[in-house]
This record gives C-alpha cells, structure tokens and sequence, in this order.
C-alpha cells in the first residue's frame, strides 16, 4: 500500500513556475514507477508525464515537453514536477500516481495503468 499526498500548487501568471512534489509512505518507493497526471474542469484526466523506477528515463506528453521536467528522490520518497513557461491551458488539478513495477526501466502513460493515486493539487494559470 503507498499513500500519495502532492504539494506545491497555486495561483501563477503566464510564463512564470512551478514545482509539485509528491511525497510518498513506505519502504518500497523504488519499486514504483511513477506519474503525473493533470484533469481541468469537464475534461478527462490526461497523462502528463512519467518516470522510471530508477529516474533514468522520461515521457512526456507533447502538450508539456520542453516545458515540465519531472525527477524522482528515491531517498526521499519524493517524485517532482517543474513546469516552466506555464501557460493558462495548463490549468487544472494535477495527481501523482505510483504503478508497482517489475521492469526498472519501462514508463506508463495510460491512467489505467496506476495502481495509486494522491489527491491532486490545484494549479491556476493566469494570463
């Protein structure tokens, strides 16, 4: 079981950051690969990005690359979010997510494919 609490969200302009963190329970953090994921209002939640078990490898969707960057503290049990050069479409609540993984170097980018998930924070973009 892996309890998933994100931090970090607010009120911003156009253009300027951010940086989420999602803190996760337990000893096991390494064996999860994990995810971010975002949901605005009347949409349906949509894969953002994610990350290996290891941190060694990333995906993005095309609508954040270039702009977020997400890293993972396997000694802190913390995965990050920066997103840079926001924009207002960015609006929305976003979630961590953690998928129990076997493969060291694989990503998942399918909300189905998560086991867990924290309860979102709130990300505004004004222009």
């Amino acid at each position: 079981q892996v309890q998933l609490v994100e931090s970090g969200g607010g009120l911003v302009q156009a253009g300027g950051s951010l940086r989420l963190s999602c803190a996760a329970s337990g000893r096991t953090f390494s064996s999860y690969a994990m995810g971010w994921f975002r949901q605005a209002p009347g949409k349906e939640r949509e894969f953002v990005g994610s990350i290996t078990r290891s941190g060694s490898g990333t995906r993005y969707a095309d609508s954040v690359k270039g702009r977020f960057t997400i890293s993972r503290d396997n000694a802190k049990n913390t995965v990050y979010l920066q997103m840079n050069s926001l924009k207002p479409e960015d609006t929305a609540v976003y979630y961590c997510a953690a998928k129990a993984s076997a493969y060291t170097n694989y990503v998942y980018a399918k909300k189905d494919d998560y086991d867990y998930w924290g309860q979102g924070t709130q990300v505004t973009v004004s222009s």
